[in-house]
């Protein structure tokens, strides 16, 4: 059954999109542990995403804008974002690590697919576009929201892009209301711009842990910095109204460590969870459930005006 699903999503692809699907091999590494211990030693992971260049087809190649989804997949907001992009002149790829390891939700879990298997699989993406013709490929920048904006931050963590060791890196990184509840005892990331959207009273990952991560990295010399939106909640961007995410985690009161090796550990015992059991424990003892999420009509405006000038300055100009 999972094949046919397959089958019928490439097909609705290619039908709906004037654009390509581009396949690439990746892996499925629980925690950045795996990666930075055993990256080479993983089985193998089939994955899949959508690139669409600009309908303007005025040069020879383009530069993009990788975009990595949130907890429950693509939503509209998401997308309005890449139209943006395009329209631009940026081509974009829209990453599927969901679809491709035939998932469609990680809310209330965050265990089927994690931040270290879209990390792996955006660096892959990363290397399997250089192939593309029509695309710049020293001029990439990657971007997510929530779960997704936790991968645009994480995938410039030194000791991460190191052990994958990759020939690219990406030109930028642009996060929306990621978790940044794990603080990293290495505090060395890319040189590339990094940037950090979130709304003030999100309750499903803190600003006040991305406050904190940000000020402790620009304290070492991080080209990052962060915008905190007034009374916006998580997903603040989106147009439709505050509701409840029925189960899903409230990490305001987490705080992790992320040791040198990449786990990550609880913050009672100093235990850490490389597992999906250990990890489940590690939550329970934090978070709550049923986080508020939607739309804030500014927030949401400053974002776009935001997005557009970030990409504008760090890709085009």
């Amino acid at each position: 059954m999972k094949y046919l699903k397959n089958i019928i999503f490439f097909f609705l692809v290619s039908f709906s999109y004037p654009n390509e699907v581009i396949v690439f091999e990746s892996s499925n590494p629980f925690s950045l542990k795996d990666i930075i211990i055993d990256v080479e030693k993983l089985d193998t992971q089939k994955v899949m995403g959508i690139l669409q260049i600009p309908e303007s087809d005025d040069k020879n190649k383009f530069p993009l804008v990788i975009g990595v989804a949130g907890s429950v997949g693509w939503g509209e907001h998401h997308l309005e974002y890449l139209k943006m992009y395009r329209e631009m002149g940026i081509a974009t790829f829209q990453l599927q690590s969901f679809e491709s390891r035939n998932e469609t939700s990680t809310v209330g879990t965050q265990n089927t697919v994690t931040t270290p298997m879209i990390i792996l699989d955006s660096y892959r993406a990363l290397e399997k576009l250089s192939e593309h013709p029509k695309i710049d490929i020293d001029n990439v920048a990657i971007t997510g929201w929530s779960l997704g904006g936790g991968v645009a931050l994480f995938s410039g963590w030194k000791p991460v892009m190191d052990a994958i060791n990759s020939k690219f890196k990406f030109s930028a990184h642009l996060s929306y209301y990621p978790p940044c509840f794990a603080e990293p005892e290495i505090v060395e990331f890319t040189d590339s711009p990094m940037h950090i959207l979130i709304g003030e009273l999100d309750e499903w990952v803190p600003a006040q842990a991305c406050y904190d991560l940000v000020n402790l990295m620009k304290d070492n010399k991080i080209n990052i910095d962060i915008d905190v939106y007034k009374n916006a909640h998580h997903s603040f961007d989106r147009k439709t109204e505050l509701k409840v995410a029925e189960n899903g985690y409230k990490f305001t009161d987490c705080r992790f460590k992320l040791r040198n090796d990449g786990a990550v550990l609880m913050n009672f015992l100093n235990i850490p969870m490389t597992n999906p059991f250990l990890q489940k424990i590690g939550f329970a003892m934090c978070t709550g459930r049923n986080p508020l999420f939607g739309g804030h009509k500014e927030s949401r405006r400053k974002s776009f005006e935001f997005s557009k000038n970030f990409m504008k300055k760090n890709l085009i100009d």
